[in-house]
């Protein structure tokens, strides 16, 4: 494809015919297929805990949404989650929660890296939000070699639109905490919500210069979804239907692949939330990681940052064994047993 600039990439956004999607699409997966392989890499799913210090617009756990009920998984809750990623072969599991910073939580992620890491060959993703640099470099030292801490909006005027304006949500924060991730070594994710109100196509196409720009090492991205318990909901007048939120985020991880070629993207959830098959599509446009969600069923209906999330009343074998199906039937090899790390990451 041509050089894509930014003028290029607000094009390839803002054209929603079929004929120049399926052209995206073709050319992202053949890129995919010399760079990281045809391979798609497994990331067991545990979410660790729905309690949350920030209080973002659009999130369905956000800290002042009294009508979910909180839970935090039990260290033993969390090992069984990685002894069964071990078991079914999978090369990784990702720890996810509410953003905390008390110390009791802090001292418990760290212990549970230890463990994991004595007893199980995973690699091992955290997303826990936003930690001072100290406490990035205790849990890489422990253990953990990825961080995925999502932008959601890279222009700082729409950031500050979908979160309060207070010192808890500061877009300096933000990216100051991506640089020191990188200095404390770990493979870095960030990623942004698609379709968000107030959002433009020149602002998506900034998101994917400002995830090279970052050096990133990974990415997961997907299409906002509206939760009714949020102040965001009150603007969902203003977001594009669910087809074209879906059709802006393939597009996205499509034209990201040919913008860094060799790093991690995940298919997300969200992607499956509007169509059965949006992360297998994702797969197709360019995105080569998947994280089938081990959390146990008796909370996932807790951990919804967005309504109607797939897979609520699923284990974690129902879930894990629906996600291997798919990809077989598209003939798609799993990378088992391997980490997966980022290509990118290791050639710098």
């Amino acid at each position: 494809m041509r050089n894509l600039d930014r003028e290029a990439l607000i094009s390839c956004l803002e054209d929603d015919s079929p004929e120049v999607a399926a052209a995206l699409y073709s050319e992202a997966y053949r890129v995919k297929k010399e760079t990281v392989g045809e391979n798609v890499y497994l990331r067991g799913l545990v979410e660790i805990s729905n309690i949350c210090r920030k209080n973002c617009l659009y999130c369905g756990i956000r800290r002042d949404n009294l009508n979910t009920g909180r839970y935090e998984l039990t260290s033993e809750e969390v090992l069984e989650a990685a002894a069964f990623a071990a078991e079914q072969g999978y090369g990784s599991m990702v720890i996810q929660g509410g953003e905390r910073t008390d110390r009791k939580f802090i001292d418990k992620i760290t212990s549970l890296l230890v463990e994991i890491k004595s007893r199980w060959p995973l690699g091992i993703t955290l997303s826990l939000g936003e930690q001072t640099e100290d406490v990035y470099r205790e849990w890489f030292e422990a253990g953990a070699h990825r961080y995925l801490l999502r932008i959601e909006s890279s222009t700082r005027e729409l950031y500050e639109k979908i979160h309060p304006v207070d010192a808890v949500h500061s877009y300096e924060t933000r990216v100051q905490a991506l640089r020191d991730l990188r200095k404390c070594g770990y493979q870095v994710g960030t990623g942004v919500m698609i379709g968000l109100p107030f959002q433009t196509a020149a602002n998506l196409a900034d998101d994917l210069l400002f995830f090279k720009e970052m050096d990133i090492d990974m990415c997961g991205m997907g299409p906002y979804l509206v939760h009714s318990e949020t102040p965001l909901y009150a603007c969902r007048h203003l977001i594009p239907d669910l087809e074209r939120r879906l059709d802006l985020s393939l597009r996205m991880v499509a034209l990201l692949r040919l913008l860094m070629p060799d790093i991690n993207i995940a298919a997300t959830t969200a992607m499956q939330a509007i169509a059965p098959d949006g992360r297998e599509r994702a797969i197709l446009a360019g995105a080569n990681v998947l994280m089938p969600n081990l959390t146990l069923s008796e909370v996932r209906e807790d951990y919804q940052i967005y309504q109607n999330k797939p897979g609520v009343g699923e284990d974690a074998a129902i879930s894990s064994s629906r996600t291997e199906q798919r990809l077989r039937e598209m003939k798609i090899p799993i990378g088992y047993g391997q980490w997966g790390d980022s290509r990118h990451y290791r050639k710098r």
